[in-house]
């Protein structure tokens, strides 16, 4: 019988399940209005740091702490590419069950007013070339 459990819990984290220690690191990393905020952008599509740093209208370094927190708890990736830093959300975020009421949730924030703002602001930002912004705030 207790052989049976485990089977059971070993499929069921298989299947999608997480466990309380990542979901708390999520939680807590989505705990700050601007680290929600660059969740949402990156719900839209993959972006260079520049661009978040544009769309928050925050430091570097600020951002910098921000997006640190949100890829140790597995919710966003970097790749780099040529001199910038692109960040996506990660696989995990997305294809766990986890990942799902995520979205859902995402959904609910995004249809708020602050979103909204942010939603055009960032429309904004991707009509600009990317190399040329990522001069101005480094520069700035």
């Amino acid at each position: 019988m207790n052989t049976a459990v485990k089977t059971k819990r070993v499929s069921r984290r298989a299947a999608g399940d997480i466990d309380t220690t990542t979901a708390a690191a999520w939680f807590k990393a989505l705990g700050d209005d601007s680290r929600l905020r660059i969740v949402l952008a990156l719900r839209e599509q993959e972006l260079c740091v520049c661009q978040i740093v544009a769309l928050l209208e925050l430091a570097n370094s600020t951002v910098s702490q921000h997006l640190t927190v949100l890829r140790n708890a597995g919710l966003i990736e970097s790749h780099k590419r040529g001199r910038w830093v692109y960040y996506r959300l990660s696989d995990a975020a997305g294809g766990l069950q986890v990942g799902r009421s995520l979205s859902r949730l995402l959904d609910a924030v995004a249809a708020g007013a602050d979103w909204q703002d942010d939603g055009r602001r960032l429309k904004r930002i991707l009509k600009l070339d990317p190399e040329q912004l990522c001069q101005i705030t480094y520069l700035s």
